[in-house]
């Protein structure tokens, strides 16, 4: 997985607010209208199976079950006058639901 400029801003401005975290943990988990959905949390340490990818100072961890689905993945983030979010560009995916919080592989 890489991370846009975009993301990594985000993310460290997200860290300083968190000071007893070392970095964003990301995962897949079943749910939505397709099936799969990902998932971000703050992470206080790399687990024992996680996958790690640090790009310009920032650690983003690769929950295990997640790393085939992640693989090749670009993260970035995303503001718009209505929300800001993180989106995935993942060449793995099929198909997305129509509100796309969702995908199936």
């Amino acid at each position: 997985m890489t991370l846009t400029s975009s993301a990594v801003n985000r993310i460290k401005t997200l860290l300083l607010q968190r000071p007893e975290c070392v970095g964003l943990k990301v995962g897949v988990r079943t749910r939505g209208c397709s099936g799969l959905s990902y998932v971000i949390e703050y992470a206080t340490e790399k687990g024992k199976f996680d996958e790690e990818v640090t790009q310009d100072g920032v650690r983003v961890f690769i929950d295990q079950k997640a790393q085939l689905t992640l693989l090749g993945t670009e993260m970035d983030y995303i503001e718009t006058k209505l929300s800001s979010e993180f989106i995935f560009n993942n060449p793995n995916i099929k198909g997305t639901c129509g509100c796309g919080e969702s995908f199936t592989m």
